[in-house]
Order: C-alpha cells, then sequence, then structure tokens
C-alpha cells in the first residue's frame, strides 16, 4: 500500500516536472545572449516607363524568379516611334552616293584623255604632232584629274555625314528599344512578393512603385549587444538563434555577418539578457529560414558559440 502510494506520489512530482519545463520554454527561459527583429532583404521595384499597365500577374506571397517578366507596360507607342526611326534610316541610307557609278563618267574622260597624250606623244616623233598639242592633252589630264578628285572628296564627304547621321538614328532606335525591353515588369532578384501597389489598367510612371520583393529563404536577425559580449563574437562565427512560432521555440543555426565598429545608443525596444548599459554594438547574423516559419518582424533571441556551447 505504502509502495502504491510512493509511486503515485513520484508520477506526479514527475508530472509537474515536465509541465515546468514545458512552461518554462513557451516563456524562453533558457541560455541567450541578445534579442532582435527578424529582418529580410527586401527590394522595391517601380516602373521604368510611362503608360497603361496592359498585363501584372502577380499576387501578394507569390514567388518569382530573377528577371521573370509579371507584366508589362503598353509599347504601341515606342514601337511606332522606333518603325518611324527605321524608315528615317532607311531614307537616310538610300542618299548615299555610289563614288564608282558617279565618277565613271570622269574617269572614262580621263583614261581618254592619257590615250589621246600617248598618240600624239607617239606622232610627235614621227613630226605627226605639234607640241602645241601634247601641252593641250596635258593640261586637259589635270583638269580631269582634279575634278575626279573634287568629285571622289565632295561625295567621301557626304557617306561620312549620312554615316553619321545613320549612326545617331541607330542610338535613337537603341534607345526606343531599351525603352521597350523596361516596359516589361521584372523582378532583378528572385523572392516572395510582400506588397504589390498597382493593378493592370491603371496608368503608372517612371519611379512609380510597382510591386515589393522579398528573399525569405534567408532572414537577418539584428541584436545589440554590450562591449562585454564583444569578446564572445567574431565574423563568421556560429549562432543559434530561437524564435517562437506555432507555440513553440524553435532553433537555427546562423552565422555572423556584420558587427559595427562603433558603439550606439541602447534602442529603447530591444532588450539584452544582462542589464542594460548605455552603449551597445549592432550585430548581424544571417539565418537559413529551412522551415520558412521566420517572418520579418519576428522578435528572436540568438547566442553566439561560445555561449551556446
Amino acid at each position: 500500500m505504502n509502495l502504491r502510494k510512493t509511486c503515485r506520489h513520484r508520477g506526479a512530482l514527475l508530472a509537474m516536472g515536465c509541465l515546468l519545463l514545458l512552461s518554462a520554454c513557451k516563456q524562453g527561459v533558457f541560455d541567450y545572449d541578445a534579442t532582435g527583429v527578424l529582418e529580410a532583404d527586401e527590394i522595391l521595384i517601380s516602373a521604368q516607363a510611362n503608360g497603361e499597365i496592359m498585363a501584372f500577374d502577380i499576387e501578394e506571397g507569390d514567388a518569382v524568379t530573377a528577371d521573370m517578366p509579371v507584366g508589362y507596360i503598353d509599347t504601341t507607342q515606342l514601337y511606332l516611334q522606333k518603325c518611324l526611326l527605321m524608315l528615317g534610316q532607311k531614307a537616310t541610307n538610300s542618299q548615299k552616293p555610289d563614288i564608282n557609278k558617279q565618277a565613271a563618267a570622269t574617269r572614262a574622260a580621263l583614261e581618254h584623255a592619257r590615250s589621246e597624250a600617248k598618240r600624239l606623244e607617239r606622232l610627235q616623233k614621227e613630226d605627226a604632232a605639234t607640241q602645241q598639242q601634247i601641252d593641250d592633252i596635258r593640261s586637259q589630264i589635270k583638269q580631269l584629274q582634279a575634278q575626279l578628285d573634287a568629285q571622289v572628296a565632295t561625295m567621301e564627304r557626304n557617306i561620312t555625314g549620312i554615316d553619321a547621321q545613320s549612326s545617331a538614328q541607330d542610338i535613337q532606335i537603341a534607345q526606343i528599344e531599351d525603352l521597350i525591353r523596361k516596359s516589361l515588369i521584372r523582378s532583378p532578384k528572385a523572392g516572395t512578393v510582400i506588397q504589390k501597389y498597382a493593378e493592370a489598367g491603371e496608368l503608372t510612371a517612371q519611379g512609380r512603385p510597382l510591386m515589393k520583393v522579398a528573399d525569405l529563404e534567408t532572414m537577418t536577425l539584428k541584436a545589440y549587444v554590450s562591449a562585454a559580449q564583444l569578446s564572445h563574437i567574431r565574423l563568421g562565427g556560429k549562432a543559434t538563434v530561437y524564435a517562437y512560432s506555432q507555440e513553440e521555440y524553435r532553433a537555427y543555426e546562423g552565422r555572423v555577418t556584420a558587427i559595427a565598429d562603433q558603439a550606439e545608443f541602447t534602442p529603447k525596444t530591444i532588450q539584452t539578457q544582462d542589464e542594460r548599459t548605455n552603449l551597445v554594438y549592432a550585430v548581424k547574423i544571417r539565418v537559413p529560414n529551412t522551415d520558412g516559419l521566420l517572418k520579418a518582424g519576428m522578435y528572436a533571441d540568438v547566442a553566439f558559440a561560445d555561449h551556446a556551447d
């Protein structure tokens, strides 16, 4: 009888101990060095073009990959401008002179004059042509050569000017194509859409926010520690982060990625486990969000490697 009472008594004590332990865990009674707030790497994506949003097929909570198109802004006017520029460039290039064709007549006359000069030189040897005739044909050759050189130089200058104008039109076309590319709405990095600021059918302008994307796969815990605690912390060092989620504390392994080199006053919303000090140092810990339960804005505790071990 006494044995049964003893067993019941020990069982009751064990159950009470388990309840106290569970309660202590739920209240976060464990060793940690500091408390901070979890942050996510966020990027605000704004419109890079003006016009009506023709499609914006994304919702808050959707995952996006880097450079994945999620919508576009009307490009009709940009496309028409590009077509107009291309037609103008075609007309410009059509004005480029063909040097060989346009100088053909002068070259033919020059070759004829040279042949005539050779013929007269042969006749002079036979006393069948005068020196005056030879001097006249040589003067004609010089004039034709000068005329040919002037024609070629003028056409080359025209070609240079036309090429410059065509190159300027190339740049204008490239600018329009760049604006067309920027009319696509896309995220420059992978993440999750956490806020959406516009809908299809609305008018937008350059710089207007369209959505906010956050990398929720890895979170950053920003905590503050005292100068005395810095001796336990090193860049790249391991740290254990404790966050309360789904009615229990969960542990996550992280690494210290930044330590402030200057002290600052203790933020009012941050408490360390030790007595508050006037000056503290900001420390950032990168934490893989392995189960997806960590959220931006959550409070979490951290124990650095020396303390955790």
